[in-house]
């Protein structure tokens, strides 16, 4: 998990996705669900950028997004390609988009339905190679034998159907088949929240040991903060949309500067008996992204907020090297992240 300095890989700025809401007979929209609403981070090559928030907050709508599997309604996504040159993936069309297409892959939530029932792991995992030109069957058999050999796999499984594996067996697959192009940028979405703990350990062992093999980079999508700790070098903190904190994971988990972001920590269950969480929950309800508070989006449930808050909308600031937060009171606070 060693970030590399220079020019990033992958550059958000101000990304949005808006989803029309239509009333009546004639599908008039009457307003837009704001998804992803001004959304900006840099990545770095070999760097894995953790994204988290609670359900809903937008995470998996800013990935797919950047793999271009959605429109984005604004913005830039700004991707270095192997020449070097940083090319705008936002506007591009569907045949423009088609050399970068090896260059980012994906990992799936579900082990389950990400792979295709009807089809053998060599054709699975064999699949994207076909599509990208290699339409020699031996080639890439050989290509889908080294690559289970890379995910923990025996070559001989690959003609076996999915179902004959275990949860954690799948998501290597899935793994197995995201490599399979030598991607440079893999966005994985919540690759571990479908296995059980045991498992989870070893898928997450296993990206790390492919990214310090392989060089890649992580844009690593979760809820669960103790995964993001253990993974991410920085951790990106989003809520009804926006970026509400960006920084280090160090850092992050040290002295939180959002007090969304410190409540999201106080969540956190603690093998502890004797410990309690009173005092610690968000009172109130997540705002809908189509009617969002003025002002700070945050506010209705923040116990700090004053009328600054509730009028003005922060920006996304730099309060610290390499810390940002979109709060006003970011340099006021002490956040306590104990539980009570």
């Amino acid at each position: 998990m060693t970030a590399q300095a220079g020019a990033p890989l992958l550059e958000v700025r101000g990304l949005r996705k808006y989803f029309p809401i239509v009333k009546g007979m004639f599908r008039r929209v009457v307003g837009q669900v704001r998804a992803v609403d001004d959304v900006s981070f840099t990545i770095q090559e070999g760097e894995t950028l953790g994204l988290v928030g609670e359900s809903g907050c937008g995470k998996t709508t800013t990935s797919r997004c950047i793999l271009r599997a959605m429109a984005p309604s604004g913005g830039q996504i700004l991707f270095r390609s192997r020449q070097g040159a940083m090319v705008d993936l936002a506007p591009m069309v569907r045949a423009e988009l088609r050399p970068f297409r090896p260059e980012i892959q994906m990992i799936f939530q579900d082990p389950f339905s990400s792979l295709n029932p009807r089809m053998t792991l060599l054709d699975n995992v064999g699949e994207p190679l076909l599509i990208n030109g290699m339409r020699n069957r031996r080639e890439r058999t050989d290509r889908v034998a080294e690559l289970l050999r890379l995910v923990g796999l025996r070559p001989e499984f690959m003609h076996r159907f999915p179902h004959a594996f275990s949860g954690g067996q799948r998501q290597r697959i899935g793994i197995a088949r995201a490599l399979s192009t030598n991607p440079r940028l893999v966005v994985a979405d919540e690759p571990v929240s479908a296995l059980d703990v045991s498992v989870q350990a070893q898928v997450l062992n296993l990206l790390l040991e492919l990214q310090s093999r392989l060089h890649l980079t992580f844009l690593f999508v979760a809820h669960d903060l103790s995964v993001v700790r253990h993974i991410s070098d920085r951790v990106a903190v989003m809520y009804v949309g926006q970026l509400v904190e960006l920084a280090p994971t160090s850092a992050i988990f040290e002295r939180p500067r959002h007090p969304y972001t410190a409540a999201l920590m106080r969540a956190v269950p603690v093998p502890d008996p004797r410990a309690s969480n009173i005092g610690g929950a968000l009172k109130g309800e997540v705002p809908s992204p189509a009617a969002p508070p003025s002002g700070c989006y945050f506010h209705p449930r923040c116990r700090f907020a004053d009328e600054r808050c509730r009028r003005d909308a922060p920006p996304l600031r730099e309060i610290a090297p390499g810390h940002f937060a979109r709060c006003h009171l970011a340099e006021q606070l002490n956040l306590d992240i104990r539980q009570g």
